[in-house]
């Protein structure tokens, strides 16, 4: 015995006539554009990773050409890096967003660093950079941490909150 409707049996423009207009009647609407939500992109832990990377070396070419090399523009740009990297890593990732922002911090740092006299003295201007701008790689590392610990909390709090089936 065949039904008399099955949608996947309609061809296309059938199932298309079927929906009804969007001024009326009882069929979805479009969200407002308040009530849209950002991208969410859920990247790996090494996404993420490489992520924060290129994000802090292209904030240390804006910081060069902008801010003439200033760690005061360069820390501020490493804030929102790395609150995107802990809010953009996959919920089974969120270990490494507190990883990577040191990581990235530094990454970024090595062009605007100012050191000379070869490699030696590159790392010496990355190691002096570091040492006396730690409050900027500490707090973005903290802005990721808390971050990631939050998320951590609600996945907790919802997966406890989910009734669970009887067998």
């Amino acid at each position: 015995m065949k039904s008399a409707y099955h949608p996947q049996r309609q061809p296309v423009a059938a199932r298309r006539a079927a929906v009804p207009p969007q001024g009326g009647g009882s069929g979805p609407r479009p969200r407002p554009a308040a009530a849209r939500r950002l991208p969410r992109p859920k990247l790996t832990g090494l996404g993420g990773g490489l992520f924060a990377c290129a994000a802090m070396v292209l904030a240390a070419g804006i910081d060069w050409l902008l801010f003439d090399a200033s760690m005061l523009g360069y820390g501020l740009l490493f804030m929102p890096v790395a609150a995107a990297t802990a809010l953009w890593v996959r919920p089974a990732d969120l270990i490494t967003a507190p990883i990577s922002a040191p990581i990235a911090f530094t990454t970024g740092v090595w062009p605007i660093a100012g050191g000379s006299g070869g490699l030696g003295g590159q790392l010496m201007g990355v190691v002096t950079t570091l040492s006396l701008h730690a409050g900027w790689l500490y707090a973005g590392t903290l802005i990721a941490a808390l971050i990631a610990v939050v998320r951590k909390a609600v996945l907790i709090g919802r997966r406890r909150t989910v009734p669970r089936r009887v067998a």
